[in-house]
């Protein structure tokens, strides 16, 4: 599931649609093995191009 947030941002609350969104993002790579923090492989919260906010994290790597 995602919300979109203040800046028109999505924000994703549950694991799952990171997954998908990762599984579907073409730029998506493996963060090195001590800073994955997902169950899920492939998801963006293993992604070497997302950075930690206070809220969440940012992918640095947004298309369009």
């Amino acid at each position: 599931m995602t919300r979109i947030n203040a800046l028109q941002e999505d924000v994703f609350t549950d694991n799952q649609s990171l997954a998908l969104k990762a599984f579907l993002c073409p730029q998506f790579k493996l963060d090195d093995e001590d800073e994955l923090v997902a169950e899920e492989e492939r998801s963006c919260l293993n992604c070497r191009y997302r950075r930690w906010t206070v809220e969440s994290f940012e992918c640095m790597k947004k298309l369009g």
